[in-house]
Formats: C-alpha cells, sequence, structure tokens
C-alpha cells in the first residue's frame, strides 16, 4: 500500500515515520513535506534498522498545494495509487479535503468539514459544549468590536481572549488584566492580527489549574484514548512569554491518572463523538481535547480535529501497534476490533526554534549536528521548519525548526535524552525551553504503599474522595466582595463565620413586629443553566423568589441565605451564583448574610447541582396581608412575569428535549436557552409603590408551582372564589411554544406555569384604576372576586 501524509512540519515527519514501520506500506508521501522527507535527506532514526523505513519516505517534487483546491493533490493520489490519505494540519480538513478525497473514492483520514468546524471556529465549538453539557468555561462570542469591548468592561472575572477561527495555535491571549484584555481584543478584531480568524471572537473565563492534551481515535461510535500528553505553549522556560505552536512536550503525563482519564472520556470525549453523530455529522479521526485540569475536575479549552504538534512526537514513539490497522479500524467504523497497544516509559520531546519565534524570524540558516543527535540511543529527530540545498547542507525554513524527541524506560531518562540530543544541534539564532517535563517530576501522583491486608493503594486525601477544600476556598475568595456589598450596619457578623449575626434591634420601631420566612429551591431550572454553562441568572431566581413569598403577606426581607449543593465544586459557578444572589439582594435591600456550599460525590451527577434558599424578612403585626378582608367584587389585578420563573421546568425540557439552546427561535426573536434563562422577577419596588399611594392591597398570591390554579386559593377566604378572565392579559410566546409543541391542554398549563402573570394583587373595585395607573402598562385586571358557592376556588374563563 502506498499512503499520503499531508503536511509540512514535525508531526508529518512523525506520522510519515510509524506509518512507514508498517509491513503493509510500500511508499509514503508527504506533500508539501520538510527536510525530514525529503528524497534527499540522509538523516535515520534510531540507526540502520530505522534507515530502511526512513528509505520509504519521500515528498514529491515539485510541492503539491494542499488547500484551496484538492484537484492536484487527488490527481497525484491516483496517480500513485495511494490507498490511505493521512491528513496532518488542520487547514486542509476546515476546507474539507476529506470530502473532496471520499467524493473521489479515495481513503481519507481526517474528520468532515462539518466535525471539523470543533476546531475551525471555536465559537461553534463552545456552543456545541453548551448543547451537550461538556464542561468547559463559561463564555460569550462576538462579531462587533464594540459590543465585545463593552463585555470586556463589564465583566468581572480574568478573561481569555480567542481568535474564533483558525490562527495557527497562536490566537489565543490570556491577558494579565483588563487593560491588557482590551488590547488584545483590539489586535484581533481591530488590527486583525491574524486575518479572518479574529473577524469572531471568544471571550471566555479564565480557568486555573493544569493543561493537559488528551488525544483520542474515533470511528464515529467509539473513542479509544492515546497516553496523554502536557504541551509547553509560552516560549521561554517557566511559562513565560507569548504562545507558540508549542516548545515541547512529553507522554504520558502523570498528571492524568487512569481515573481521572475514564472521567475525561466519560465526560468529554464520548459526549462529544456522540454528540456529533446525533447532529449528523459522525466524527471519524483523531479528536483532540486541550484540557485544564481544574480544582473542579477537567474543562475544554479547545478541541483541535488532528494529531497535535508537538504532541504527536511524544505519542507516537510509543504506539506499538500497527497504526495502519488502527486508522483502517477507525475508517471502517470498528475501533472495538483492533488491540491498540503503547509500550511502557516515557518520552519528551524539545523544540528548537528560531531567533524571533513566535514572531518574525529569519529563514535560511544552516543547521548542524543532526545526524549526531539521531545517532544518539533512544533519540529521534524530527523536522519541521527545514529544507535542503542542492549542494546538500540543511537550512531553517520555518519558526520551529526541528523536534528532538528522548525515549526511556522513564520520565527523567527520557528528558535526559531529548536535551543530550538537542544539545548536539547547532544554528545561528536557535533557541529552545530549557524546562520541558519538569513540572510532571514534581506534579505526578503519590507513591503506591503497601496496604496491611496486602491491597496496593495510593494514599487518599479528601479531594480524591470527591471533596476539594481548597475550591471551597476560592469559591468563597471569588465572591466575597459581592457578598460584602450586601451588609449594612446591623450585620454584625456575615460570610466565613459559622453562623450570621443581624442586629434586630431596628425592629423596635414596630409595635409589634412578626419575623417571616421562607425557603425554596430553584428546581430543574438548573439542568439549563449548566447546559448552557451560565449561572450568573439563577442566583436573582432564587432571591427573587423567596422576597416574593414573604411579600404576599406584607413582610420587608432583612436577610437571605443561599444553599448550594453539588457533586463537585466548581468556585467559579459557585462566585457566579453567589454573585447574582448578591446583586438581588442589594436591590431588594437585604443583606446576603450567608450561605452553605457542600460537595456531594456520588449523590449528584457530574455537572448536577441544586440550589436553594432561605430568606427572613418583618412585617408589623397590624400590617400582616392575609386575605381577611377580600370580598365579592373586590378586583384582581394580574402584574406581568419575566418567564417562566422557578417553575414548571420539568415539563418544558421534555418538550424541548433534543433542541438548540444556543439557536434562535423565531417565536421567541432570540435562543431558546436565553428565554428559559430570564431570571424570577422580584415584585417588591411594585408593591412598596402602592403602598406608599395608599392603594389597599388585600391579598397577594405569588404565581409559582402549582400555577394560577393552585396559588390564588391560598389567600382566599372562605366563601370567595377567583375569577379570572382569558385574554384580558397577553401571554407571552415561550407560553404558547409550549403549549403548541407539547400539545397541553389548557387546564394542564393554567395548573404548571404562570402563563405570563407572576403576581396576583386583590384591591378594592374602587382603587383598581389608580393602581394600574401605578403600574404602568405591565400590570391587567384579570378578573374579580365572586361568591364561590359550590364551584372552584379558581375559575379561569
Amino acid at each position: 500500500m502506498n499512503v499520503l501524509v499531508i503536511g509540512s512540519g514535525g508531526r508529518e515527519h512523525a506520522l510519515a515515520w510509524k506509518l512507514a514501520q508498517s509491513p503493509r506500506v510500500e511508499r509514503v508521501f508527504v506533500v508539501p513535506g520538510n527536510g525530514g522527507t525529503d528524497p534527499r535527506s540522509r538523516i535515520a532514526n534510531l540507526g540502520s534498522r530505522e534507515a530502511c523505513f526512513q528509505s520509504k519516505i519521500q515528498s514529491p517534487q515539485p510541492a503539491i498545494p494542499v488547500e484551496g483546491d484538492f484537484g492536484d493533490l487527488i490527481t497525484f493520489a491516483r496517480r500513485e495509487q495511494i490507498g490511505l490519505t493521512v491528513v496532518g494540519p488542520e487547514a486542509p480538513l476546515a476546507q474539507g479535503i476529506t470530502d473532496a478525497f471520499q467524493a473521489a473514492g479515495l481513503r481519507c483520514f481526517g474528520p468532515l468539514q462539518a466535525a471539523a468546524q470543533l476546531e475551525a471556529s471555536k465559537a461553534f465549538a463552545k456552543d456545541f459544549m453548551a448543547r451537550h453539557g461538556i464542561p468547559t468555561a463559561r463564555y460569550a462570542t462576538f462579531r462587533e468590536y464594540e459590543q465585545a469591548l463593552t463585555y470586556l468592561r463589564h465583566v468581572e472575572h480574568p478573561v481569555v481572549v480567542k481568535a474564533s477561527g483558525l490562527a495557527g495555535g497562536k490566537g489565543v491571549i490570556v491577558p494579565a488584566d483588563r487593560e491588557a484584555a482590551e488590547a488584545a481584543l483590539r489586535q484581533l478584531m481591530v488590527e486583525r492580527a491574524f486575518g479572518a480568524a479574529g473577524d469572531e471572537v471568544v471571550i471566555e473565563a479564565r480557568l486555573y489549574g493544569q493543561e493537559a492534551s488528551v488525544l483520542a481515535f474515533c470511528d464515529g461510535y467509539r473513542v479509544v484514548p492515546m497516553p496523554a500528553a502536557q504541551d509547553h505553549k509560552p516560549v521561554f522556560d517557566g511559562d513565560r512569554g507569548p504562545n507558540t505552536g508549542g516548545m515541547g512536550a512529553y507522554a504520558p503525563a502523570p498528571l492524568i491518572t487512569p481515573p481521572l482519564m475514564e472521567e475525561i472520556v466519560r465526560t468529554i470525549l464520548q459526549p462529544t463523538v456522540e454528540g456529533l453523530r446525533a447532529e449528523g455529522t459522525p466524527y471519524v479521526g483523531v479528536l483532540y481535547a486541550g484540557l485544564m485540569i481544574t480544582d473542579a475536575g477537567p474543562k475544554v479549552l479547545e478541541f483541535n480535529c488532528r494529531f497535535g504538534d508537538p504532541e504527536t512526537q511524544v505519542i507516537l514513539p510509543l504506539l506499538e501497534t500497527d497504526l495502519v490497522d488502527v486508522i483502517e479500524a477507525c475508517l471502517e467504523g470498528a475501533l472495538d476490533r483492533v488491540a491498540i497497544r503503547w509500550r511502557p516509559g516515557a518520552a519528551v520531546t524539545v523544540i528548537a526554534a528560531s531567533e524571533g519565534y513566535p514572531g518574525s524570524y529569519p529563514k535560511g540558516r544552516e543547521i548542524t549536528g543532526v545526524e549526531e543527535a539521531a545517532a544518539l540511543p533512544g533519540v529521534l529527530v524530527f523536522h519541521a521548519g527545514t529544507r535542503w540545498t542542492d549542494d546538500g547542507r540543511l537550512l531553517t525554513d520555518g519558526g520551529r525548526v526541528l523536534s528532538v524527541t528522548g525515549l526511556g524506560d522513564d520520565l527523567p531518562q527520557a528528558i535526559a535524552r531529548a536535551y543530550e540530543g538537542i544539545r548536539c544541534i547547532r544554528f545561528q539564532g536557535m533557541h529552545y525551553r530549557r524546562d520541558i517535563g519538569a513540572k510532571a517530576l514534581i506534579s505526578g501522583p503519590l507513591p503506591a504503599f503497601r496496604n496491611p491486608k496486602s491491597e496496593i493503594r495510593n494514599p487518599i486525601t479528601y479531594r480524591e474522595a470527591g471533596v476539594d477544600i481548597e475550591a471551597a476556598h476560592q469559591a468563597v475568595e471569588l465572591m466575597k466582595e459581592a457578598v460584602r456589598a450586601t451588609y449594612g450596619p446591623e450585620v454584625l457578623w456575615g460570610i466565613g463565620a459559622f453562623g450570621g449575626l443581624f442586629d434586630a434591634s431596628a425592629l423596635k420601631q414596630m409595635t409589634s413586629p412578626v419575623l417571616v420566612a421562607s425557603t425554596d429551591g430553584v428546581g430543574t431550572k438548573t439542568k439549563i443553566a449548566a447546559a448552557l454553562g451560565r449561572f450568573d441568572t439563577i442566583g436573582h431566581d432564587i432571591v427573587n423568589h423567596c422576597v416574593n413569598d414573604i411579600l404576599v403577606q406584607g413582610a420587608r426581607p432583612l436577610f437571605f441565605l443561599d444553599y448550594i449543593a453539588s457533586g463537585k465544586l466548581d468556585p467559579e459557578m459557585v462566585a457566579s451564583i453567589v454573585c447574582g444572589c448578591a446583586a438581588a439582594c442589594q436591590a431588594a435591600g437585604c443583606a446576603l448574610l450567608g450561605g452553605e456550599t457542600a460537595e456531594m460525590p456520588g449523590v449528584y451527577a457530574p455537572g448536577e447541582f441544586d440550589l436553594v434558599g432561605t430568606i427572613v424578612g418583618v412585617v408589623d403585626r397590624p400590617n400582616i396581608v392575609d386575605g381577611h378582608t377580600i370580598v365579592p367584587g373586590d378586583a384582581i389585578i394580574g402584574l406581568a412575569s419575566s418567564g417562566l420563573h422557578t417553575n414548571g421546568y420539568s415539563l418544558a425540557r421534555r418538550v424541548f428535549e433534543g433542541w438548540d439552546l444556543t439557536a434562535a427561535v423565531a417565536e421567541l426573536g432570540r435562543p431558546l436557552g436565553e428565554a428559559l434563562l430570564e431570571p424570577h422577577r422580584s415584585y417588591l419596588a411594585e408593591v412598596r409603590q402602592l403602598w406608599d399611594a395608599g392603594i389597599v392591597i388585600k391579598g397577594m398570591a405569588h404565581i409559582t408551582g402549582g400555577g394560577l390554579i393552585d396559588n390564588p386559593p391560598r389567600i382566599l377566604p372562605r366563601g370567595v372564589a377567583a375569577y379570572i378572565r382569558r385574554g384580558s392579559w397577553p401571554i407571552p410566546p415561550i407560553f404558547q411554544l409550549i403549549q403548541q409543541l407539547g400539545r397541553i391542554s389548557e387546564a394542564e398549563m393554567a395548573r404548571v406555569f404562570n402563563l405570563g402573570i407572576g403576581l396576583l394583587l386583590i384591591v378594592p373595585a374602587d382603587q383598581a384604576d389608580c393602581a394600574l395607573g401605578i403600574l404602568g402598562e405591565e400590570a391587567w385586571i384579570v378578573g374579580e372576586t365572586i361568591s364561590r358557592g359550590d364551584g372552584p376556588a379558581v375559575r379561569i374563563e
């Protein structure tokens, strides 16, 4: 079989080297290739045994274009009877090379163009992850510079600014502060440092932890992960300086323990392949997940749709199985039929880069010492930016010039061999990092010990059992300023204490102060928030829900406490929720006195959480609103809701099952997820306006669980019913859409949802028009009270 490799970097040289080892392969062509794949190359890896493999590798002369029109490549593949094409770089995949080859009847290993959007568009990838609940950072996407700038100036957490399109691995900027973030945005969208890649940007919350690369073979149904690797992106030692395409890597990464790899497959890789298949774009190829291993678990930084560079240079030398067999199993949807084996030990690669890289750099500088390095035991030299002259000299021809890989029985030996090799190589201006792999020697897993019962285990910590105390501390640090902003002089002790202290001496001013308390939860609206990775609104939900619950009894809020429970604590998620609570508390004039964050592995599934709140308010006993003065003939006023509020989400989620929450819905005029996350409205300000104007409010009903049917009876005295007229208020489109799609009866809709009415007020009929004048356009007279007789407590006609 003849094989074609597309690309010109160190990754493609490593691919060609590995493919050429297959006894089934006669020749490997590399287009456009580099000095290592040039037929004139005299460089052999690991001695004479590898020389026969090297002799199989060649680049056609002259080079054939690998981007744009693939006609010349297809013609070449047919002429040379290419049985398999393997695509290295991202650009041809994004342009549809696999689609073109398949249409020509040629086998090509790499995802189709539609699936390759995972890498070609970071905006697409983030939306895809939101749809399928794949853990990643919170984000926003922008095509307009001014909108993005406004967002940056209002967001409170540290951010990462990313060009959405392909930028050669350099379109990600991690700014140190807001000023640097604005400069990064200007660089991408105004100065167009990466061209069209910056037409759309993604601004996401910065994640903290260690990065890791997990690549997996995919056959459209299954994933088989490769040994995890850790890449080193910044150009200088200690992870300083601008990001590059990669200055070195090592594998396997001790950071990724077997249990953590299982979690990555279960929560990230497999859901991604299943999600793409469900969306009609089966993924066949190599799926590369760039991950941040945070205190809250692994989260996706980005997806790549091909072998990584320089990860390939450390992963493929560890592969014992014939790579051709693995690729064919992927193409045939039969990855389960091949046993993929990896050699023990480790591999480390160090990149020799040109002067000035990752900025502008010179070319044409002579390289020496490559043969000497390649002759060392356990050393491989893969070419990237190199070329041969007609007189037999090897010259630099790119930013990343050579990749020197060391193989060893363990990581320290592999590091030593890689650096022994790179010290042999010389060219003017050459630079490389001298700390590749060092972090693994510090952060690897603890050594195993023998249990008295002969069970071999690692020492167990509370964090390994699933509870991360440091993550809780980090969450407190992120939220504490927002919480303290709600405190007045009456708060004596709040966040950080065992219990909050609230000075109640102000209540002495009341004739007979009565405390009113309520506890409630957000319910399954949390699943919508988790699916979209947006947690700022549900903090408002729980506070406003509880405020309304005590408001209807005439109370004003004093203080609020929140409770958040999850299987795995995400500090940024918790902080976002609590900051939302704090903002709602400030608006209500109450203190966010304290709360609790509980991490309960095994109780909540990954990505699930619950949010509950308790509020305490006060009302002077003579001013309690309990409905006892309501009589037939009183007016019923409805105040508009802002959406579903916090009820009916189990039914709504069933109706919208399988829908893309990020896609705009014509009937709603905005994305479905945005409509479903609209915060629960508080009616405190409106009710206070009525009281201040002297309006007598005889009763109030908060329309929550039970809808318009079960809530009004809670305030009606014996013998009085509520008569509510359909059509007296506009029903918002979200409820109309739910009813239409779910074919739900009128009675069921009224019992489950608020149907656009969040609060009912019962006032004397002669004060109704005055009340409407105060409340404005989002209030309507929706009915009146009547004698109940033998009928139901609520009639909707």
